[in-house]
């Protein structure tokens, strides 16, 4: 049976398609190699029986750590975060990263009374509303799963860069996550857009097909939508917020 794609016509985004020039090659190929040298001396360092989990949503920055980490064959527990409202496109990359992996994600969702008691209490779409109602949201959709997910863990993996907003601007490589208790690590830090899109067209890794449609960050399908060319690549994120103080809560710094 066909589907029936909510996408607009094909067209041509130069974002996810770098000229891979020699230079551009020959510098990606040294981020993945340094990135896979952090990746294994983080597993030495923490543990090779699931206390260092990765934390993938699917954007082109976690499909190049996934690739990496699959790959290679690295004891990274990989997780994902359902929050129940994510784009079709996204559970499509789903599944082509189980067939192509030969892999089953490790899924977590968030708690059913507490969404029915939100929606019932606030609204379907609340979150438009005000950024209270749109943090709770996000607390009750990523946030509280997130912790579950952690539990245990001795320190967690994201496919942060700093370049991808105002609020990552200074990101380390490393950092202790007061709100986890536990250390978080950045390994993509340095790569820039290119780097990642000439790491997925080079080693062909599969990816969300709206970043094709001009989605540079995707999350939940309402909060999501399409950025022009040239734009900053967290625009289309909660566009009508400030866009100083646009996080949903995963990546948010105790005070």
């Amino acid at each position: 049976m066909s589907v029936v794609s909510p996408l607009r016509r094909p067209v041509e985004n130069p974002a996810t398609r770098p000229e891979l020039t020699d230079t551009l090659r020959a510098e990606v190929a040294v981020r993945a190699e340094e990135t896979q040298a952090f990746l294994k001396a983080a597993v030495a360092e923490f543990g090779a029986e699931g206390q260092l989990a990765f934390a993938n949503s699917f954007g082109a920055e976690d499909m190049v750590l996934t690739d990496l980490i699959l790959k290679n064959g690295l004891p990274i527990e990989i997780f994902s975060l359902d929050t129940g409202r994510l784009p079709a496109e996204t559970y499509a990359l789903m599944g082509e990263v189980e067939s192509r992996y030969d892999t089953r994600l490790k899924v977590f969702f968030p708690d059913t009374a507490a969404v029915e008691a939100y929606v019932r209490g606030e609204g379907i779409n609340a979150f438009y509303q005000s950024m209270d109602l749109r943090k709770r949201c996000c607390h009750i959709r990523k946030v509280e799963p997130l912790q579950r997910a952690l539990a245990g863990k001795k320190a967690w993996i994201t496919g942060l860069r700093a370049a991808q907003a105002a609020t990552r601007t200074s990101l380390p490589t490393r950092e202790f996550d007061a709100g986890n208790g536990l250390e978080k690590l950045n390994p993509l830090v340095a790569w820039s857009e290119a780097d990642v899109w000439a790491y997925i067209r080079l080693h062909e890794v599969p990816y969300n097909a709206l970043h094709d449609q001009f989605y540079p960050s995707i999350g939940c399908a309402p909060c999501t939508r399409a950025v022009a060319v040239g734009e900053d690549i967290r625009a289309g994120r909660w566009w009508w917020e400030d866009p100083t103080a646009k996080e949903c809560g995963l990546h948010v710094k105790k005070s």
